[in-house]
């Protein structure tokens, strides 16, 4: 017997396009990032609310950032490798519930050691997200373009920091500093449901880079020179990043006297702006550079750590009216790498183990950078001053760009040939839907 609506059921059986599914998640995954973010970030904004209410120094602030990274970067490579042999989808939704329902947690936390505790969990969830979804996307758009790819889903990170410093600074100051952490949890529970709905990739479809030993093992990525000169740049931007992010506000309050509300919300606005054109900026730039010199990430990664460390300087030490350009452009030049260094991160290993390699990473950049500066700039201000303990990020970001320059000699070679059938195969797909 025929069916009445024949249209109906031809739709109901057609599955996304590969360059559907592509869009939808990017899109997913970047706007699970900017949640991701967002909670991260709010902790900074109310730092000096929850001292107040706990009683606490600056080196148990910091530890609380601290804590949250060592299990991040524990996490990361504990779970990843599941990632290079299972479906990644639900992986990475599971890691979102499990963040999103931590972030529920901070409701009925009244003591530090509680806090302590939903820092954890938190950062084992984001940990299971963030180590896998660079992969998932790799899988899905080519090497010539992943700048812009990679850009647009670590736009997350300057705008979905600075939408923590804006959100927590503002319901921090109303409602107390529980209010912001309740912002981000209900839309991952959500969007989590929505990563299930896309379809897996085959690994390494998108890729065409030779393989070899040092790209495509375990054993091997230990002798990739391309893979650790940019782990070790990464380390130590990583290092910067995270002193400015959790303590420029209480710099601004504390040293500046400026009111903790308008500094969040002057420090977030310019994030945002910075943020968005260093990072999109970046993407673009490396993949047009591509087509001239393998290096192209590596390059304008470095150039951005160069061209940041007189303005850190500036926004430390000179007060008046060159600080707050000063503080602009060393977060628009730390952040032109953001999209360029992930793109040579994730071209510099195969599909067979780059959530592995991710997860390696990210353990290494945590491990060397972030997961120790905030307790180190907290401990050196409680011994001498804010300043002082700001300083040693100039240190960091000295040493990256030296890295990264040293580090432009081992980029894989992606040849005109490589980059034509890249490009033949976008053409074709498109194509392929008319």
């Amino acid at each position: 017997m025929g069916s009445a609506f024949p249209e109906l059921r031809v739709i109901l059986r057609q599955r996304m396009s590969d360059r559907t599914n592509a869009r939808a998640a990017l899109l997913l995954l970047t706007a699970l990032n900017f949640l991701n973010y967002i909670d991260r970030n709010v902790l900074f904004a109310v730092q000096p609310l929850i001292q107040k209410e706990f009683t606490l120094n600056d080196a148990q602030i910091g530890f609380l950032t601290s804590a949250f990274f060592v299990c991040y970067m524990v996490a990361a490579p504990l779970i990843a490798p599941l990632a290079d042999r299972f479906q990644r989808k639900w992986i990475m939704a599971a890691g979102a519930f499990v963040w999103s329902a931590a972030t529920l947690l901070t409701a009925v936390t009244h003591s530090y050691d509680e806090l302590l505790l939903r820092h954890v969990i938190v950062g084992i969830g984001e940990a299971t997200f963030v180590a896998i979804s660079p992969a998932f996307l790799a899988d899905l758009f080519p090497e010539n373009i992943r700048g812009r790819v990679m850009g647009l889903f670590y736009l997350a990170t300057p705008v979905g920091s600075a939408l923590g410093y804006i959100v927590g600074g503002s319901l921090g100051h109303r409602y107390g500093w529980r209010a912001p952490f309740m912002i981000s949890a209900l839309p991952g529970l959500l969007l989590a449901f929505g990563v299930l709905a896309l379809r897996e990739p085959r690994r390494g479809a998108s890729d065409h880079l030779a393989d070899s030993v040092e790209r495509g093992t375990i054993l091997g990525l230990f002798h990739n020179k391309a893979y650790w000169t940019i782990s070790l740049g990464a380390a130590m931007m990583t290092f910067a990043i995270g002193g400015l992010q959790v303590w420029m506000p209480t710099f601004l309050t504390r040293v500046r006297h400026v009111p903790l509300d308008h500094a969040n919300l002057v420090f977030g606005g310019m994030t945002v702006v910075a943020g968005t054109v260093a990072t999109l900026l970046g993407g673009w730039l490396g993949d047009r550079l591509l087509q001239r010199t393998p290096a192209a990430y590596q390059l304008i990664s470095a150039i951005g750590m160069a061209l940041s460390i007189p303005a850190i300087v500036v926004a430390i030490y000179f007060p008046g009216r060159a600080m707050y350009p000063a503080i602009f452009l060393g977060e628009f030049f730390l952040l032109l790498n953001t999209a360029p260094l992930n793109a040579a991160l994730v071209n510099s290993v195969s599909a067979r183990i780059r959530a592995t390699a991710l997860a390696v990473n990210i353990f290494t950049i945590h491990l060397l950078g972030d997961a120790f500066s905030p307790t180190l700039i907290g401990y050196i201000s409680d011994k001498s001053n804010l300043e002082m303990g700001l300083t040693s990020m100039v240190v960091a970001v000295a040493l990256s760009a030296a890295v990264l320059i040293y580090g432009m000699r081992f980029a894989p070679k992606i040849s005109s040939e490589q980059l034509a059938t890249s490009n033949q195969q976008k053409l074709s797909r498109s194509l392929a839907k008319y």
